[in-house]
């Protein structure tokens, strides 16, 4: 688990990041593990030649609509696998239209397991993002959570601060553990 460190204060009040969601441009959670989205740009492109916004339309078509990369995400990656010689990209009308070389076909040949991994991790990536990864009553009990936390309005004492952060960690090792450990804690008390 991570430790919060209370120095670390995304917008100095609550002690959280900002984190938008799923806001065009906004920051949300993190969907791809490093490489996951330059092989996933690689597959799409092998699959048709297209231009970077079709990209980002077939990503969000892959997230049912829940997540939407950005071109600052997406433009950086074309660009190094451009220089990579994994594709080529050909300007048409000022816009750059992209297809994938022999060495991209060989490279993702390689990475045909790799690949089928992401894919799996964009499934289990898109139920996460739209919450059908936890039932109803779980969901809103973390929503409670978020209102509890934004009610403190920088009311934040480094007692606050370490109670709260006690609770949250405990809390999240709790269900980590399970009710298996659980039971065997009530059982030696």
């Amino acid at each position: 688990m991570r430790e919060h460190h209370p120095h670390s204060h995304g917008d100095g009040r609550d002690g959280f990041e900002k984190r938008p969601g799923r806001e065009r441009g906004g920051r949300g959670p993190r969907v791809f593990a490093p490489g996951d989205l330059k092989l996933l740009l690689l597959a799409l492109i092998a699959e048709q030649p297209c231009h970077g916004y079709d990209l980002i339309r077939q990503i969000e078509g892959l997230f049912d609509g829940a997540y939407s990369p950005s071109p600052g995400v997406i433009y950086p990656t074309l660009t190094f696998l451009e220089e990579s010689e994994l594709i080529s990209g050909d300007a048409e009308g000022g816009k750059k239209r992209y297809t994938i070389t022999d060495a991209g076909r060989l490279s993702l040949s390689e990475q045909a397991i790799a690949l089928e991994g992401v894919r799996m991790r964009i499934d289990v990536s898109k139920r996460s993002l739209r919450g059908h990864d936890r039932p109803p009553e779980i969901h809103e009990a973390v929503h409670n959570l978020r209102h509890a936390l934004q009610l403190h309005h920088g009311r934040w004492s480094a007692e606050e601060i370490a109670r709260v952060a006690t609770l949250l960690n405990s809390t999240a090792q709790a269900i980590v553990d399970g009710p298996a450990v659980q039971a065997v804690q009530g059982e030696n008390q």
